[in-house]
């Protein structure tokens, strides 16, 4: 990929001009592809739209995004900040940084936590913390933000602190090689390790939910059997992909729900014991921890990773599971021994 010879200090600004010229070597390409080409720490989508703007001209005329050019040109770019991006206020908000250095910061973020504003969050949330602990990503895309945990699923996020690493980030996450392992706990018995490859768009009668659908993008997900309870399943899923609410959705649709979780789950069955019922009430979130984490740093080119430790209602509801399991086995026992009692009985009486 061509380099720009815009130095990184350029960028600084919220909104300022570059001029730039077109390289002999991309004749023939669209204006869109070639500013990618020229511009690599800005995605394809954001060029397009500044073109579409009239925010990009061509030898001093409006184009666009189909224009093509042969190399020579002079290209004035306006690189524009996105005011939904920018004009967040930056709050004193508590962060759990896992590691930082001067390319990325590594995060476990706290069930209820909004990782960025929206309707009905405008403040509160990752971005708006990650605004004031780190000012210089203000300047950046969703101030580095570069993927997303649901609001009540905790663990660990990773984010950019320069555009380079950003764009880099963006592009280890397309290629699949961002190794992302949850920790969960599904509703019933999983027999056996498995995979979910199915589509996933929204809902077609409820566009506040994902769903698995024919005309939905590629989803897969890979999970692994780790402890199983008397009515629930300790499972690790690793994601190959990246759909809103994925793993949610891919459970529900093995009928194997998240314990807890209140969009996609079911009501715990009726006969579940009253601690578990206990639990599952004070976990109040879908039973889900983005565990693990490892990619490859956008400036060493090193393998990193990074493991959060179970949140404490997690680990409480993993601790009831397991007495209660116990438990149950106990009256299993005890009732197999009352019955081997009275058969002995029986066999003595009949001697």
């Amino acid at each position: 990929m061509m380099q720009s010879d815009i130095e990184l200090d350029d960028y600084n600004d919220f909104s300022d001009t570059r001029v730039l010229t077109v390289p002999a070597d991309l004749a023939g390409m669209r204006l869109d592809a070639a500013l990618a080409k020229i511009l690599p720490d800005f995605s394809r989508s954001r060029l397009a739209t500044w073109i579409k703007d009239q925010q990009v001209t061509v030898d001093g005329a409006p184009a666009t995004t189909k224009t093509k050019v042969w190399g020579g040109e002079t290209l004035t770019v306006n690189v524009q900040a996105d005011p939904n991006e920018v004009a967040f206020a930056a709050e004193d908000l508590p962060l759990d940084v896992i590691y930082e250095d001067d390319a990325l910061i590594v995060i476990n973020k706290p069930a209820g936590l909004v990782v960025h504003p929206g309707s009905g969050n405008w403040s509160g949330t990752l971005l708006n913390a990650l605004l004031f602990h780190y000012p210089e990503v203000r300047s950046i895309p969703r101030a580095g933000i570069v993927h997303r945990l649901d609001k009540d699923t905790s663990g660990l996020m990773v984010v950019a602190r320069t555009l380079p690493a950003q764009n880099n980030l963006v592009q280890q996450l397309q290629a699949r090689t961002v190794k992302r392992h949850y920790l969960a706990i599904a509703r019933g018995n999983i027999k056996r390790d498995g995979t979910v490859d199915e589509p996933i768009g929204r809902h077609p009668k409820d566009r506040t939910k994902m769903a698995v659908i024919h005309s939905g993008k590629e989803s897969i997900t890979h999970y692994l059997v780790l402890e199983k309870f008397a009515d629930y399943t300790l499972i690790e899923c690793r994601l190959e992909t990246g759909r809103t609410h994925q793993i949610r959705v891919h459970m529900a649709h093995l009928k194997h729900s998240l314990a807890a979780d209140q969009v996609y789950g079911t009501p715990p069955k009726l006969d579940i014991s009253p601690e578990v019922r206990m639990a599952l009430e004070e976990l109040n979130r879908q039973a889900l921890h983005a565990r693990k984490l490892s990619l490859v740093h956008p400036v060493t080119g090193k393998t990193m990773e990074w493991k959060a430790p179970i949140p404490h209602d997690l680990e409480q509801l993993i601790f009831t599971l397991r007495a209660d399991l116990e438990l149950a086995k106990d009256n299993y026992d005890e009732d197999d021994d009352e019955d081997d009692d009275h058969d002995c009985e029986l066999i003595y009486v009949r001697e």
